[in-house]
């Protein structure tokens, strides 16, 4: 029988790393940051090289000890600056009525902004 691993497990063994990293939440999704790490977010209205700071902090491992938020951990806050913007791939979107000479073919090119992360303060 095959072990299934839990969310508890993974937390464990991601908590025997000596590396400063933490889990933060934006924009529906989760990401895994160190300190220097480059990382791309969601579009927000702000100008290259201003400062973001994530307020929702999951998971924070320091010195190979894992504090785990319920949801989140208090005070602990990560600060990012801003790089600037990117463009994602481009996505196409088709539509076709068999039969009917209906076809319909549009795309788009998310935008997104760079982040890099300057410190996890926990």
């Amino acid at each position: 029988m095959a072990k299934t691993s839990t969310s508890a497990d993974t937390a464990a063994s991601m908590a025997g790393s000596d590396h400063l990293y933490a889990i933060v939440a934006d924009g529906g999704r989760q990401y895994r940051v160190m300190e220097g790490q480059e990382i791309e977010i969601d579009f927000r209205h702000v100008p290259a090289g201003s400062e973001i700071v994530f307020d929702e902090v999951l998971a924070v491992s320091e010195a190979g000890k894992l504090k785990l938020g319920k949801p989140t951990v208090k005070g602990a806050t990560v600060k990012a600056e801003v790089l600037g913007l990117v463009q994602g791939d481009k996505l196409f979107v088709q539509k076709f009525r068999r039969r009917k000479n209906y076809r319909r073919r549009t795309g788009h090119r998310s935008v997104g902004t760079k982040v890099r992360i300057a410190s996890i303060s926990a």
